[in-house]
């Protein structure tokens, strides 16, 4: 997959008006603050994610602020099942009408172990969460995305996830399913208006690398705020012609 970054881009206040995002892992770290840095471009956020009271939080961040309001859907990927997407993709176009854009930022880290001593149980568990559950919601929702006049897929990967690493184990091989998934998707829609890219984060200030590096002075990180131009250009029209790239945010 070609790599490409963006670090600079300065987006538009208006980049995303009119336009319907849903957010996976909304409630908090970089998902959160991406549901927020689109609705304050203009975006209407459907803030997808399995804890209400976080979900319910951003929302209110986002009204407080002025920002279009958003909506919530309290869904974990770890226990929802096909019919549960399909549901949602239909209340959506109920809703809505189309979807602009996905932000696939959901994810499960499981625990990281030598390879032979990986449970079944979370190795099921990261899988579902970050490929599973990903595919079938993916399913459900390309039709909605479909409608819209530039419609914009994003995945979230990692290092790991672009060259294995000990001890990262089964999300580290999730990573790699989640940028052959994109890939897949990116050169069956290529030349729609479609298209599907992925995005590495990098090493930022989240829950979930303290939990990966708990030594690691979190001062020494970047913050999603500050990663949030790569997510604003995959989301607008300016990246429109981008399709089957990863981008790296840092």
């Amino acid at each position: 997959m070609k790599i490409k970054t963006v670090h600079e881009y300065k987006a538009a206040p208006d980049l995303l008006k009119d336009k319907v995002i849903l957010v996976t892992g909304a409630g908090n770290g970089i998902g959160k603050e991406a549901s927020i840095t689109f609705a304050k471009h203009g975006a209407t956020v459907i803030l997808l994610g399995r804890t209400v009271e976080k979900l319910e939080a951003v929302y209110d961040s986002i009204v407080e602020a002025g920002y279009p309001q958003p909506a919530i859907i309290p869904l974990d990927l770890k226990g929802a099942t096909p019919s549960h997407y399909r549901d949602m993709a239909a209340t959506i176009q109920e809703q809505f009408g189309q979807l602009d854009g996905v932000l696939h930022n959901a994810g499960l880290l499981g625990i990281l172990s030598p390879f032979t001593h990986i449970e079944k149980d979370s190795w099921d568990d990261i899988m579902q969460v970050n490929v599973t559950g990903q595919f079938a919601m993916t399913q459900a929702l390309i039709p909605v995305m479909e409608k819209a006049p530039n419609a914009s897929l994003v995945f979230t990967s990692s290092g790991v996830g672009r060259k294995g690493r000990a001890y990262w184990g089964a999300y580290s091989i999730s990573k790699f399913a989640t940028e052959g998934m994109a890939e897949v998707i990116a050169d069956e829609y290529e030349g729609t208006k479609l298209r599907t890219n992925v995005i590495n984060p990098g090493a930022t200030r989240t829950s979930m690398r303290s939990k990966a590096y708990p030594a690691e002075d979190p001062k020494s990180l970047k913050t999603p705020a500050e990663i949030m131009p790569t997510y604003l250009y995959l989301m607008g029209d300016d990246s429109k012609h981008d399709n089957g790239i990863c981008f790296d945010a840092q």
